[in-house]
């Protein structure tokens, strides 16, 4: 494991504990050569999943990125990183009891919207942005007005 505070390749395990529900190993490791702490998870590598893009390209599943695109619609929004990595988990499990080793990429953009609705609505509207590709104000109008039961005044 190579530090990312100075690069160095050697360190020793501080401690280890199970981390998200029995699904991962949480490790702190120090550096031995700048004696720096940070934290590694290590998880089980699943049957390898293919996500199916909406252009029909195949492409391997990768947590991070699903990480990454909530964590963009989260900017500057009052949810932990905790929260996100926990709908993250929550997401692969859903694909997991499918039993499929490919998914469209809607459906996984499904699982994501609905749970941003019940979280925030602001990282809800950023996702759905993107998601559904709005085309014009109008789209991402009728779209605000779907979550506030928007009433103009008379």
């Amino acid at each position: 494991m190579r530090c990312p505070h100075c690069g160095h390749q050697e360190d020793r395990v501080v401690d280890s504990r199970t981390s998200k529900e029995g699904r991962a190993v949480r490790r702190r490791r120090e550096c031995l050569d700048c004696s720096r702490r940070f934290t590694t998870y290590e998880y089980i590598e699943n049957v390898s999943m293919t996500i199916i893009k909406s252009d029909l390209r195949r492409e391997p599943y990768d947590r991070q990125k699903l990480m990454q695109g909530l964590m963009s619609a989260c900017k500057k929004r009052p949810v932990s990183t905790k929260k996100i990595e926990s709908i993250v988990d929550k997401i692969e499990n859903r694909i997991e009891a499918m039993g499929k080793t490919e998914v469209p990429s809607s459906e996984i953009g499904k699982m994501v919207m609905a749970e941003l609705y019940e979280l925030d609505e602001v990282a809800y509207i950023r996702f759905a942005s993107v998601y559904k590709k709005f085309k014009d104000i109008g789209e991402f109008i009728s779209e605000v007005k779907g979550i506030v039961g928007f009433k103009p005044n008379p």
